[in-house]
């Protein structure tokens, strides 16, 4: 039994899985651990501090994204289980 309407819980899971999408990538690009390639290079430019600045924010917008999403599909469309 779904909590709230099925295709409202769509369009909003829809909505929060390109958040999560957005969230990844932010989180992603902003950390010098995965970039690989030369980081050293970007941690002398200005723009990538800038942007590195606020990883820690990246990181919580995406955990956060991803929670809603589940719990909204939970609520939704039911415990699968």
């Amino acid at each position: 039994m779904a909590l709230i309407d099925p295709f409202l819980a769509a369009r909003l899971a829809f909505m929060l899985g390109i958040t999560n999408i957005i969230g990844m990538l932010l989180v992603l690009f902003s950390c010098r651990c995965i970039l690989g390639w030369r980081p050293q290079f970007l941690q002398r430019q200005k723009w990538f501090m800038a942007f590195y600045r606020h990883h820690c924010w990246y990181w919580r917008f995406f955990l956060l994204s991803v929670f809603l999403h589940a719990v909204l599909a939970i609520v939704g469309f039911g415990y699968p289980f």
